[in-house]
This record gives C-alpha cells, structure tokens and sequence, in this order.
C-alpha cells in the first residue's frame, strides 16, 4: 500500500509541475526563514549556560536613582574585596576590569609587533576561573594571576602573539609601559559567550595601570568597565545578599544624593537585558518566532487553497478510485502522501537557502552561528518536526474534503464551491495572509523612518565630515602640536581636542552644587571634556555669554538650555554662577549653548557641562572637506604615525559611531524587510492559487458573459473586486494590530516619530498593487479564452 502511494504521489507531482513548484517555492522559503530564526533562537538561548552551577552565578549591578533611575552593570571598585571581607554568602567573588582599545606590543630582536585589541583586555583576580567555565590548557589557574605582572591568554591569542612557539613565560607590553609574564593559556572560549576578554591581566596590576580605579577606597563613583561576579553557596536566596550590600550605601555614601542600589543579575540574564547592555532582548527573540510561525502559516494556506483549486481537476480521479473499491481512509493518506513529498522536498531546499543566508545573518549579528543537521540533533529534531508538522496542517483539509466526494457527483463532475470548501473559506486564508504582509509592512515602514530620523535628524550638532582620532599622548603642550600640524593639511577645516563627541556612549556624569550651596542637586550632570575650539567644531550654539579661554585646567563652563531649567533660571540668570562639579572642580558658568543630544534618542537630554579638563582628552576632533577627503585622510594619518611611530593608528566618523547607537534596531529593521519581503511572495503565491480557484469556477459564467457582449474589462473587474473587498477586510484587521504593535516598540524612544495615517494608506496602495501584478495573469488568461470551449462541457 505504502509503495503504491508513493508510486501515485510521484506521478501527480510530475504532471502538475505548476502545481508542485508553486508548493514547493512557498513551503521552501517559509521553512527556511523558520530553520534560520529557530539556529537564532537556539544560538542566544545557549550563551553562557555552560558553566557549572550556573544558576548560582550572578552579576552585582547598580541601579542609581536621583531624580530619575537609571541603571549600570559595574559596582564601584571596592565593593567586590569589602563583600568577600564582610559575609559569607559566596563561594567565590571575583572583580574584573575591562578595558578597550588597549595596545598590545610583542617585543623582539626585530622591534616588535603592535596589536590593538579593541575588546580583549581585563584585569581578573584569580577566583573569576573557579566561577567560570574556562578551562586551562597550559598553566595551573589557582596560581596563574597571583602575582602582580602576570597575564593569561587564550590559544587564539598565543598563536596571534607568538606564531609556534611556547607562550609560557613571554613578555607582553601592556600600552608601551607595563609588561607582564604570560603564566597561562586558556583553551579558546566557546562563541557562545558574552565574555569577549582574551587577555587577563594580575587584578593587583590595575593600580599600576590606573590608580583611581584600583583603589580600594574609590566608592564615590562607578566605571562602567568595573564588573563583580559572584557564586553563591548553595541555598543562599538573592535577595538575602542584595538586603546585606544595602548596608554599603549607608556606610560608605552617606550624603550622595545619587543612592545607589545593589542588585544581583543572574547569569541567565546577562544576554539578554538591554537596561545592562544585554545584546539581544527576548522580545526580539519572540518577534522572531512570530514571524517564523506567521511565514509557515501563510505558506500552508497557500498548499490549502492550490490543493482545493485543483480539486476540480482530480475529481473524476477520486470517483473511479471509489467505484473500485477505495476507503476514504486510504484516499486521505494518498493525499497526504503527496504533501509529504512536497514538504519534504521543501524541506531539503529550505536547508540549502538557510545555508546560504547564514553568512549573511552572521554577517548582520556578528555572530558565529552554524547550521548542520547532521551533527545537531536539535536541529534535525526540530527540522523532522517541522516536516511532520507542515505536512498534517497542509494537508488534512485537503485530505479530507477530497477523499470526500461522491463518486457519481465526482464522476459528472458536478463538484460544487462547498464541497471543496467554499470560497468563503479560501477567502478567511487570503484575508490572514494579507493581514500578516500588511504587518510586516506597516512595521518596516515605521522602524525604517524611526532609524531615518535618529540617524539624519538634527541633533543639535554637526556630525558630518568630522573625524574622531585617539590621543595617545599625556602632554597638553604635544597635543596641541598636534592639532596645530592637522590645521595645517589641506581639507582640515577645524580641529578639537576632547574627550568625546556631544553625542557619546561614553560619558561622566556626576554631582553638581550652585554656587555656595552644600546639598548636592538631586539630578546628574553630563562633563563634556573639551578645549574653546569644541563649540566651533561641532557647531554649537551660543545663546548667552561667551565661550570658554584656552585653559590648561577647568577655569570655566559652558553649560547648556537643560540645566537652566532644571534650576528654574533664565539662559542669562545662569552666567556668572559658580558650578562645582564632582565636589572640587570650582569654576564660573561664562556661558549656555542650545540644547544638544548628549547620547542616542533612547535617552532624554541631561544637563550639561563643558569644561577644559586636559587629562581627559582622549580624542582629536577633526572636521575634514570631503571633497578630497582620501588625500586628508592619509595626511591625518601619516602626521599622526610619524608622531606616534609605537601605536597603532585608528580613527573613525562621528556619523558613523552615532549609526552605531541603534544598532540592534537597524539589524531588526534588516530581518523585517526581509522577511516581509518573503510574505509578500509566499502571498502572491496564495493569491495565484485563489484565481486559479475562481477561475476554474467561473470559466462557464465567463464564456456566457461574453457571449452575451462582456468585455475583457468587465471580466477582469470581476477578479478585482473580489480582491478589493479581501485587501479591504485584510487591513481592517492588520491596521490596529500594527498600530499597537509600533506603539509599543516607539516607546523605548524619548523622541519617536509619529504614527501617522499616511503609512498606513502607503501599505493597503501597496498592496493592491502586489495583488493587481499577482492575478493580472490568470485573470487576463481566463478572460481571452475562447467561450466556446468554455461552453462545450455542458
């Protein structure tokens, strides 16, 4: 029986090859977008859940309320040391200090090989391997990082370093000033990580290297490279140790006004929880599924109304197979025979297009993923359970309304609409397609101006054609040679020594006081580090006072329209006061720019100071002509190279690292578009399908009405409308879901466009058109077919 259902399944999938590509190219492309979002899904869900006792590791992290919350994955320094020192709630607690943009020299007979690691440095103490799963390959780790000057590598890191040979007990030079002994190599970490450090620095080494982050008794403020881990004994319930750090707040910040609170973040939690720089929130990862699900839904309601379409065509088949004895039973397993094949077929293309699109995907997410079946049970389960799955919910109802027929009914052919379905049916299948493309739709539209808009409005500040260039040097009078000798190259408009852009994921903020006041302002202040060439070079606006004197030290401020309001005074009122920041810097306000977005449009925008600070200056500020911008470019670089022959030249523009504030919704708006592209055409698919249903219903009534004087156009109004009133329906349902859906995503920016009607007509204009393309051709077809033939059955 099993061998005659293939036999027969083969052999109608070979006379209907409209049919079966039609089938297939929509199964294919639904099943692949759901193996890609389910390696995703897979992919994240595994980061960091291969550590031993893992629900005993956690996070220490702050969150800091003034006038409003916000929130931090680091703990002032000493917390870590003080905590281990006062309870016994932990097995292990570990301080890390992570560092970026570090350089790294190799130092030999041939002068040296320079690296600059953009992500890879920390200092660790030694518990940090007994709470993490990162096992050694060379080197003991109870006393690898003991010593002060020691560092541990990974193998990755070792073959980068030092080619073949034995790392253990080379030298590496930390920033052209410190070297360390590598006493360890670790194997290289798993990709499914969020630990990106591969080179650990002896935590007693940090005060050498910064001495205000080292201290033990630098509980004023937080860095947001300080990290505490901890692994809790077992038993030891969170909240009974987050009730024991609040005690640290009393005694050790008595008077902050910033009151800080100590939580405790599961390990679990650490990828996903973007309040703490987690790298993919699980409401991405469900939207994700969604449309995975969405996609394979649709394309199953393509397989339904193509198979009832082309009940009308086998239904003289289905009689005689009951005239000679077939069971109902057996023609519905038939049935789903022939989807099987479909779906499987499907399923192998959908394999070889995911295969393809990973690269790209990775590409998106830097990611590492891999998809092979063979080797990941997983996935190969959940590719079997998606072929099982596809193929009964494609093809049942089929199954069942064709195994149904009457054989003297099937074998007249007088099978009417209602008993392969009835188009009210196939039209609630059109209907959810529709709904789900014009979702898709509506929210590409509306991320893609929301991204359009953070990324090309007016922040108040020029982003454009301005180069951000480290500094490397310590010496004020050096970097003002510098700047000196960049003003001089041809293209070079404008130049600034700084810390930062106005715009920055980078930022100190800090306690103020006004004038002779003693308590601290309830609410932050924002410290731009800038020299007096900072409010031409970034364009902006003076609205009272002056600009701030070339200084070698903060001698005054200039500060902007937010903190004016915050202390109920006029732009004006504010000139001439005296503004103390973090406690000691002491300096008259001389002037108030315009209003300028300090960090990305997630964010409202904070008071702000800008003063010359120039131990703070880690950046050239360089506006350039990009006229000839290559030709400046290298100037830049070689005047930069020649001063610094021992560093490794970097530089980077503005715009480019203010597009790097949304990039998690730029990646989001790439898979939308996507996948809203696919909908689209596994839509049209089913729309194919449905004409060629009403097609095949109609071809008597079409050749009487032109028998009877219709026209082409008449006819082919006929097909329209029946669409029109669908689309109609469609969007009556879409509209609202997608409005709330987008509302919803908006509010996680402090400055969101507004949802407006025009988007919405944009979608329903858009797709009527896909549709019109879509059933033009079977429309056009059935209505220059010849009426006498179309009449000649009856």
């Amino acid at each position: 029986m099993l061998k005659n259902h293939l036999h027969i399944a083969l052999r109608n999938l070979r006379r209907n090859k409209a049919y079966t590509f039609i089938n297939v190219a929509g199964l294919a492309l639904s099943m692949a977008c759901g193996i890609l979002i389910f390696t995703m899904v897979k992919y994240h869900n595994g980061f960091d859940n291969f550590h031993a006792d893992s629900d005993r590791i956690y996070r220490v992290v702050t969150e800091q309320h003034r006038d409003a919350v916000s929130y931090t994955n680091s703990v002032p320094t000493p917390l870590g040391k003080q905590f281990r020192q006062d309870y016994t709630y932990a097995e292990k607690v570990a301080r890390v200090a992570r560092f970026n943009n570090l350089l790294i020299t190799i130092k030999n007979s041939g002068g040296g090989k320079k690296f600059m690691e953009e992500h890879s440095v920390g200092f660790v103490e030694g518990g940090y391997f007994d709470i993490f799963n990162f096992p050694f390959a060379m080197g003991n780790k109870q006393t690898a990082l003991a010593e002060p000057n020691t560092v541990v590598i990974t193998e990755q890191m070792a073959k980068k370093y030092f080619g073949n040979e034995d790392p253990l007990n080379k030298i590496i030079t930390l920033e052209n000033s410190i070297d360390f002994k590598v006493t360890g190599i670790l194997k290289d970490l798993p990709v499914n990580t969020d630990n990106n450090t591969q080179v650990y620095l002896s935590y007693p080494t940090l005060k050498t290297f910064n001495s205000w982050l080292g201290s033990d008794d630098a509980w004023g403020g937080i860095n947001s490279g300080m990290e505490c881990f901890v692994k809790l004994l077992p038993n030891v319930p969170p909240y009974q140790v987050e009730n024991a750090l609040q005690t640290y707040v009393k005694k050790f910040r008595p008077r902050a006004k910033n009151v800080h609170h100590y939580k405790l973040q599961p390990l679990s939690d650490i990828h996903f929880n973007a309040r703490y720089d987690g790298v993919m929130e699980k409401k991405n990862l469900w939207v994700l599924t969604c449309i995975a699900l969405f996609l394979i839904v649709t394309a199953c309601i393509n397989f339904i109304n193509l198979a009832t379409a082309q009940a009308m065509n086998r239904s003289k088949e289905i009689g005689i197979r009951k005239v000679l004895g077939s069971l109902r039973g057996q023609l519905f397993w038939q049935f789903i025979t022939e989807t099987f094949f479909i779906t499987l077929i499907a399923a192998i293309a959908a394999i070889g297009l995911s295969y393809l699109a990973l690269p790209v995907v990775n590409n998106w997410f830097r990611s590492q993923m891999n998809l092979n079946p063979l080797s990941d049970p997983i996935l190969l389960g959940f590719i079997g359970a998606l072929i099982v799955v596809v193929t009964f919910f494609a093809g049942s109802y089929p199954g069942l309304i064709l195994s149904g027929f009457k054989p003297i009914v099937a074998l007249k052919n007088k099978i009417t609409q209602t008993q392969v379905g009835g188009l009210n049916t196939r039209r609630s299948l059109i209907v959810t397609q529709f709904a789900i493309s014009q979702v898709l739709i509506i929210g590409m539209i509306v991320i893609g101006l929301q991204m359009h808009y953070a990324t090309n409005s007016d922040m108040g500040f020029a982003k454009d054609a301005i180069v951000m260039i480290p500094t490397v040097e310590e010496n004020l009078t050096t970097m003002r040679t510098m700047t000196d000798r960049f003003r001089k190259i041809p293209g070079v408009e404008k130049t600034s020594l700084c810390y930062g852009a106005p715009a920055s994921n980078s930022n100190w903020t800090t306690s103020m006081r006004i004038d002779d006041n003693t308590e601290e302002e309830v609410f932050k202040i924002n410290v731009k580090s800038a020299d007096n060439n900072y409010v031409s070079t970034f364009g902006l606006q003076l609205v009272a006072g002056r600009n701030i004197f070339p200084s070698d030290s903060a001698t005054e401020y200039i500060v902007n329209e937010t903190l004016a309001r915050k202390l109920n005074l006029t732009n004006d009122q504010l000139i001439g006061k005296m503004l103390t920041i973090n406690g000691r810097i002491k300096a008259p306000i001389v002037g108030v720019v315009k209003d300028f977005h300090d960090q990305s449009f997630h964010s409202d925008i904070n008071p702000v100071a800008i003063a010359s600070t120039p131990q703070s200056f880690n950046n050239y500020a360089v506006k350039i002509n990009m006229a000839d911008a290559k030709h400046t470019l290298a100037s830049l670089e070689k005047i930069w190279s020649q001063a610094n022959p021992d560093k490794v030249y970097q530089f980077e523009f503005l715009d480019e690292q203010i597009a790097s504030f949304y990039q998690t919704e730029q990646l989001m708006l790439k898979l939308i578009e996507s996948f809203a592209l696919i909908a689209i055409l596994i839509g049209c698919f089913g729309l194919y399908g449905l004409v060629s249903f009403i097609a095949a219903q109609k071809t008597k009534e079409i050749g009487i009405r032109k028998v009877l004087g219709g026209t082409i156009a008449h006819i082919l109004w006929m097909f329209g409308k029946e669409f029109s009133r669908l689309i109609l329906v469609a969007f009556v349902v879409a509209a609202p879901v997608a409005w709330w859906l987008m509302s919803a995503w908006l509010k996680d920016f402090k400055y969101p466009v507004k949802l407006s009607i025009w988007m919405f007509l944009v979608t329903i204009l858009a797709t009527a058109v896909i549709t019109g393309i879509t059933i033009s051709y079977q429309s056009i077809k059935s209505s220059l077919a010849n009426p006498v033939k179309s009449l000649r059955t009856d």
